[in-house]
């Protein structure tokens, strides 16, 4: 099975019954990787190995320990400087999962299959890499969400096209790999695979199985393909961190099961213990699926990070773009606000719109910002974020809503709006008509974006069952009027908006002015 390649790569063949209930393994340098131990491959010291609660790192010989029960998922946390092995769909492969007897809850769609006794020795490969440099650049998809063939052929062909061949050292999912469909996952995770970098994937509340009784056995199709549903890894000068903040059952209040945004106490202890191990000078990234703000007992995790000089955390579900700055008004005490990106969904607002020339919906998310992916380049302590439209050139950044005519005397009463995809409360947007005065400063303003309501009325106008979702006040929407008294002609609407990177993008529109 697919799922076990990890057991068959990270683990030494002899077995031994259970002892103890103790777990030892070796985490070694793979010379000729090929998965396997063998003679001359020496062990490596001081690199974390975790059940999912304790964090350890090997002895001088690369030997570690740890405790387990029958449901135990082990795993190696990646060092700089070294890389994992990942199977023929790009999966990291890190882990080895312990459950004697399989899942223990019969789904719909199968978690994981008996492992049988525990292995006398797990072993855990690592390849050198003569480069892994302290900037680089990794891919960030939000809720791909495809509900059944015909989408994951929708993300094939509007993103992943475009990605092969990209400079990116690797990319992640952050949930919401599936919408339900599990039985997906195999077809989506071969033509991820085709971009050519490893690919990690984050739970999201659409990759549970709704079977499940409770939330520690919602998870076992996701352990199946991809391992443990929290863990974290190294990679350059940045220590990432992969959250399950999305907590599945029946809860206070409610009638039936269903999910909830938090974090379980063993989730809680593996990153206080994660976290003890790395340097203070390292960019700390979390990586989540339910926004941060969301989250029930977020303040536990605020507790554990915001001493640190240096974090950001990301995550996906919204199907709306975001930066937020969390402060005290959240509870938060760090000396300066925590970074949160609400990144961009691949599936924008889950598929809708009118088709392109090639048959692909529009799926421009309800906050006016068209679907695609984030690129962070992440250069030490700092990072930048690029916001990639779907389909589109690398400067498609805003959109710019203003009418085709204004009468000339009134001019001074009409709106224009600026959606800055990747705006946020630190960026400045600023209009003017060129050969019309100097520049004026935009209002960042909390509303609906007048485009995506104005083409939602048309697509549904054209056609009823269209469905396009309400739209959200965009958090990435800049107004103000047109100067005063335009000249009867056509004019040559400009914008000039500076990110919160500091980075200067551009934009123009052609109106006219007509006599009153």
């Amino acid at each position: 099975m697919k799922a076990h390649l990890s057991a068959a790569l990270l683990m030494s063949v002899s077995l031994a019954p259970l002892a103890g209930y103790s777990a030892t393994g070796t985490v070694f340098e793979d010379l000729n990787g090929n998965g396997a131990r063998d003679a001359g491959e020496p062990g490596l010291a001081g690199v974390g190995v975790s059940n999912r609660r304790e964090v350890v790192q090997t002895d001088a010989e690369g030997r570690w320990t740890l405790d387990h029960d029958d449901d135990t998922i082990f795993f190696v946390i990646k060092p700089q400087g070294y890389a994992t092995p990942v199977n023929e769909v790009q999966l990291p492969q890190f882990y080895y999962i312990h459950k004697p007897a399989g899942s223990a809850t019969d789904t719909r769609y199968a978690g994981v299959a008996p492992t049988g006794p525990l292995p006398e020795s797990i072993d855990f490969p690592l390849v050198k890499v003569a480069d892994e440099p302290e900037k680089f650049q990794a891919i960030f998809f939000g809720d791909p969400q495809p509900r059944n063939q015909d989408q994951v052929d929708y993300i094939a062909h509007d993103v992943l096209t475009e990605l092969v061949g990209t400079e990116a050292k690797f990319g992640v999912t952050l949930g919401d790999i599936m919408f339900d469909n599990l039985s997906l996952l195999e077809p989506s995770n071969a033509n991820i695979a085709l971009v050519g970098i490893p690919w990690y994937n984050v739970i999201g509340n659409h990759d549970l199985n709704f079977e499940a009784e409770a939330d520690s056995e919602s998870d076992e199709t996701f352990h199946r393909y991809f391992g443990p549903q929290y863990y974290s890894f190294d990679y350059g000068a940045v220590h990432f961190i992969v959250l399950d903040d999305v907590d599945w059952g029946l809860h206070p209040g409610k009638e039936k099961k269903t999910y909830t945004g938090g974090l379980d106490a063993d989730q809680i202890e593996f990153v206080k213990n994660d976290l003890a191990l790395v340097p203070e000078e390292k960019l700390v990234c979390l990586m989540m699926h339910i926004p941060l703000i969301n989250v029930g007992n977020r303040a536990e995790l605020y507790r554990l990070i915001e001493n640190r000089p240096y974090t950001m955390s990301i995550s996906g579900h919204t199907h709306w773009h975001a930066h937020l700055y969390i402060d005290e008004r959240d509870g938060w005490q760090g000396e300066k606000p925590h970074h949160h990106i609400v990144n961009v969904t691949v599936s924008g607002s889950w598929w809708k719109g009118r088709k392109n020339e090639v048959g692909v919906p529009h799926a421009t998310m309800r906050d006016g910002a068209p679907n695609g992916y984030s690129i962070i380049t992440f250069d030490g302590a700092k990072h930048t974020l690029d916001f990639k439209a779907s389909g589109h050139p690398d400067d498609y950044q805003m959109t710019i809503f203003a009418p085709d005519e204004v009468t000339s005397g009134q001019s001074e009463k009409t709106p224009v709006y600026v959606n800055l995809f990747n705006g946020s409360e630190k960026s400045v947007v600023k209009l003017k008509v060129k050969d019309r005065g100097g520049w004026v400063e935009m209002d960042k303003v909390l509303e609906a974006d007048p485009y995506y309501v104005s083409m939602r009325q048309r697509e549904m106008a054209a056609d009823p069952q269209a469905n396009l979702n309400e739209p959200v006040p965009s958090g990435h929407l800049w107004k103000a009027n047109l100067p005063a008294d335009l000249k009867p002609g056509s004019h040559l609407l400009m914008i000039e908006a500076t990110d919160a990177y500091g980075r200067v993008h551009t934009g123009q529109r052609i109106l006219r002015a007509v006599s009153q």
